[in-house]
């Protein structure tokens, strides 16, 4: 346990984040195809490809 909390956390690495071209591609792509659709309190997610 006291090395979970000895461990650098990620708010001082944010900086150090380089996701490679092809994830942010992928992710881009999907919010596109992405479609929530909201009728009275429910949603429905829709993927639209």
């Amino acid at each position: 346990m006291a090395k979970i909390y000895s461990q650098k956390s990620l708010k001082n690495q944010t900086g150090k984040l380089n996701p490679k071209d092809e994830t942010i591609e992928f992710l881009l792509n999907y919010s596109k195809a992405l479609s929530v659709i909201n009728i009275n309190n429910l949603k429905f997610e829709a993927l639209l490809n």
